[in-house]
């Protein structure tokens, strides 16, 4: 291997530099050594090795500020150790005790520090790439001047999330770069399996994108280049793809090993060994000597040893519930803002643009994300005229890409920014489904990181838009701890709870039903209001039967008792569905003794079902009926008016009541 430098090696300072190179790569390769003993030793419960791979993850870090994020994988154990994280507190990570990292949550390196700004990965790989978009971006909105590091593998770059990351990093310009440590091999599969181009690089060229292949082993090659762009970037703010040509020589994971690479590349590649070959490259110039190196090793022995010892004297964590508990949501105390006495008769629709103006107006540092919406205004016109008040900056058109600008949303938040996601139909956030239920939910019970983030999502049947247009998913999210989900069906609930939702800094469903945007009026307060979430609204107070609903089934059910006036009804309207109001449900069953809930969503596996059973298990001694559940068809949704019609759970709502109240 040649070892090309540019360093004077008659100078004390470049000497010293490149004795640090090698005490950088040293670290992690001796630590390693030491975590597989303990390994086999059942001290630790997995463990993905960087053996042969310390010069990309020294080299990167190193060029990077100190303060700049950067966004590790599971095997670039040299990122933490060059950022300087305390040895004690890896170990104690690694080991699921308490002064690690994730409470014992998460294993190995899946987690983040912002006192060393490093965000963690999650084992999904791909959404990785669109945090660090995020991050980028608000660095580029600060002008900081800062950019962002991100790594993935060569498997990960099968991914959407791979495509989606680096089309809007390079439509928006943003200061990042993709790492891609091309290790032969996505676990047992080989890059002439995974793409067909002939480097990871060329791919840059169809995002317009500028990219660098790199001799992965060479640390003073990884880091000499990634130094001049990394100052580059952060004067010419842009993105930049670059393929570091390394082999991963041992297995996945230690479990998997690697029978399933020919002997003779294993050799080719142990024979490039970064450490090795750096170490004789100094010694040949006489940097350094056998006296520095066993100076080196005893240092970095002691500095484990001792570390370990912290670690391993530390005693295990003992489990509380309510610990588990309390730590899925950041902890927020909620501000009520009173609505003032001067109103306007508005839509539901304009209940919730008012919301987001006011609030975009209230927080400079809140971004609205999502398809058409600056200029165009949204396809419902939620953000019209938003671009003439905020700029284009903060009401950001983005490419057809949920998974991304979810992940980027988060990005945002962890760089200390709040972040508005329309999702042009609550139907598309398919397409972003696993960076909320994986990232988003679970971030702050890992690590600490809220996700300062709402979602808009308007959905709803009964406009004729047929099956991709028209769910009422609210389910998909309920169930998932670390989600807040709400769903109004008045435009002054609408109104303060999207205030409130955007106040709260953890993720939030809003869920808003297209057939009430602009059929449903109110007079609406036109101050700066708060509605609090958890707490459900009684509507009408009766003794006889209490109705539940929210969103659309709320006016259904009115839309019945104005019908049928005789129906003495408590009516509930839940206007959150995660966290509920549990209390005011439970008050009002023990007063009637007979509880209906109605979804416009198909019944089966809906919040009327598990409402049903928390209703059985928490109050079946004052029930004098059986609970019953309305909901539309277990069908998807058909668009011809007839079929829609039949298919809504409304047909059976008057008959379902009156059954119940004769029961």
């Amino acid at each position: 291997m040649t070892l090309n430098t540019e360093y004077n090696l008659n100078s004390d300072s470049d000497k010293a530099f490149l004795l640090n190179l090698f005490k950088k790569m040293l670290k992690p390769r001796l630590i390693e050594e030491k975590m597989l003993i303990l390994l086999r030793q059942g001290k630790i419960s997995k463990w993905f090795s960087g053996i042969g791979q310390e010069a990309i993850a020294v080299g990167v870090t190193l060029a990077l500020e100190k303060d700049e994020y950067i966004l590790p994988m599971h095997r670039n154990l040299g990122v933490f150790t060059t950022r300087e994280i305390p040895l004690y507190r890896l170990f104690a990570q690694w080991q699921g005790k308490q002064s690690g990292f994730t409470k014992g949550r998460d294993r190995s390196f899946h987690f983040g520090t912002q006192e060393f700004n490093i965000v963690g990965m999650i084992s999904h790989l791909g959404p990785q790439l669109g945090v660090a978009d995020g991050i980028a971006l608000a660095n580029k909105l600060k002008n900081n001047h800062k950019l962002c590091a991100v790594f993935s593998g060569e498997g990960g770059t099968s991914e959407g999330d791979f495509h989606e990351a680096l089309n809007v990093a390079s439509v928006w310009s943003l200061p990042v770069l993709f790492c891609i440590e091309n290790n032969g091999y996505g676990l047992s599969t080989p890059i002439s399996e995974q793409f067909n181009c002939k480097n990871i690089a060329d791919k840059g060229i169809g995002y317009g994108m500028e990219s660098h292949i790199l001799d992965g082993n060479n640390i003073i090659e990884v880091f000499t280049k990634v130094d001049e762009l990394a100052k580059s970037v952060r004067k010419h703010p842009r993105p930049i793809l670059l393929e570091f040509k390394t082999f991963r020589v041992r297995g996945h994971e230690e479990a998997s090993g690697t029978k399933y690479v020919p002997a003779e590349l294993l050799q080719f590649w142990k024979d490039r060994d970064p450490i090795t070959n750096f170490a004789a490259f100094l010694r040949e110039k006489q940097v350094l000597s056998e006296e520095i190196e066993v100076s080196y090793r005893k240092e970095i022995d002691k500095e484990i040893n001792k570390h370990l010892k912290i670690a391993f004297d530390e005693e295990q964590i003992i489990p509380n519930i309510a610990t588990e508990l309390k730590d899925v949501l950041k902890p927020y105390n909620f501000k009520e803002i009173k609505a003032s006495s001067t109103q306007k008769n508005i839509r539901f629709v304009d209940a919730i643009s008012d919301g987001l103006k006011l609030s975009m107006e209230k927080h400079p540092n809140l971004v609205i994300l999502g398809q058409d919406v600056a200029e165009y205004g949204g396809v419902f016109k939620v953000t019209e005229d938003f671009v003439s008040k905020f700029g284009k900056e903060r009401v950001r058109n983005t490419p057809i890409c949920e998974s991304a600008i979810v992940s980027a949303a988060y990005g945002l938040s962890v760089n200390g920014m709040k972040a508005v996601v329309e999702m042009q139909f609550a139907d598309f956030v398919s397409s972003g489904f696993n960076p909320i239920v994986n990232l988003l939910a679970k971030s702050h019970y890992r690590w600490g990181q809220n996700a300062d983030v709402v979602i808009r999502m308007p959905c709803g049947a009964g406009v004729g838009a047929g099956p991709f247009h028209s769910q009422s998913n609210e389910a998909w999210f309920t169930k998932t701890p670390g989600l807040k989900v709400l769903y109004p069906a008045f435009p002054e609930d609408a109104k303060g709870l999207l205030i409130s939702a955007i106040n709260d800094p953890n993720p939030v469903l809003f869920f808003e039903h297209k057939g009430l945007y602009r059929s449903v009026y109110q007079h609406v307060s036109e101050n700066y209001y708060t509605v609090a979430i958890g707490k459900a609204n009684l509507l009408k107070t009766g003794n006889h039967i209490t109705l539940i609903g929210y969103g659309p089934t709320i006016h259904w059910l009115l839309e019945v008792l104005e019908k049928h006036p005789e129906i003495d009804a408590d009516l509930i309207d839940l206007r959150t569905l995660q966290p509920l109001d549990t209390a005011t449900i439970y008050a009002s069953v023990e007063k009637t003794g007979k509880v209906l809930i109605v979804q416009e969503d198909s019944l089966f596996g809906g919040i009327a079902s598990d409402l049903s059973a928390l209703i059985n298990e928490n109050c079946f001694k004052y029930l004098d009926a059986p609970v019953q559940r309305v909901g539309s068809l277990d069908t998807p949704i058909p668009f011809q008016p007839d079929l829609e019609q039949q298919y809504l759970g409304k047909n059976t709502l008057a008959k379902s009541i009156l059954e119940l109240l004769d029961y």
